[in-house]
């Protein structure tokens, strides 16, 4: 696989650790509990396609966003890896009301699965500290963007049968795997945006 195609791929797992649907299913099932099976699902895909539209907006707008505000590279890539570093750090050490927080109860529209479930402040920030770092890049950052959204989708989407099959148990032990994936590649995040600050002292 060439530079190109390791750079979507790694883009696209990082984003979908972001996303967290693994973490995100008991809280989803959770606020669709009373709801018929066959309505959850519509529910689920409607959710799950907004949350779409909102990150290729901010895909879009991410480069000329930062551009506006006067954000340097070093600042935006340590800023990230501080997002990192705290999703990471929840996900390994979860609170009873999960990463998110307390939920609302009821159908859904837009909050909470949508927004911050799929498209959460972290993914968003990632997606503008990803078209800053090569806004010549946006085609590579489109398709990291699909495979993860589209991952998390059907996670999200399966998610009663896959809780049945993995059980509480094992869904957290792969949230608390991802989170110490996060961890590192906050660390990561760290290293670079340093390097870049020393290099321009």
């Amino acid at each position: 696989m060439d530079n190109s195609g390791n750079t979507i791929l790694s883009a696209a797992v990082m984003l979908f650790f972001l996303m967290d649907p693994l973490g995100n299913i008991p809280v989803l099932l959770s606020v669709l509990s009373g709801i018929p099976p066959k309505r959850q699902r519509k529910i689920i895909v409607r959710e799950v396609l907004m949350a779409l539209v909102i990150l290729l907006i901010f895909l879009v707008a991410g480069q000329p966003l930062l551009e506006f505000m006067h954000l340097q590279q070093e600042a935006v890539t340590i800023s990230g890896g501080i997002i990192l570093l705290i999703i990471g750090l929840r996900m390994i050490f979860p609170k009873p009301e999960g990463i998110m927080g307390h939920q609302p109860d009821g159908e859904p529209f837009l909050v909470p699965i949508a927004i911050p479930m799929i498209a959460g402040p972290s993914v968003l920030a990632m997606l503008i500290l990803m078209t800053q770092s090569d806004p010549k890049g946006l085609s590579h950052w489109f398709i990291s963007l699909l495979l993860a959204w589209g991952g998390s989708s059907l996670i999200l989407i399966i998610a009663p049968q896959l809780i049945k099959i993995l059980k509480r148990r094992g869904l957290l032990a792969l949230e608390k795997l991802m989170g110490m994936i996060l961890v590192m590649l906050a660390v990561q995040m760290f290293i670079n945006g340093a390097r870049i600050l020393s290099a321009s002292l």
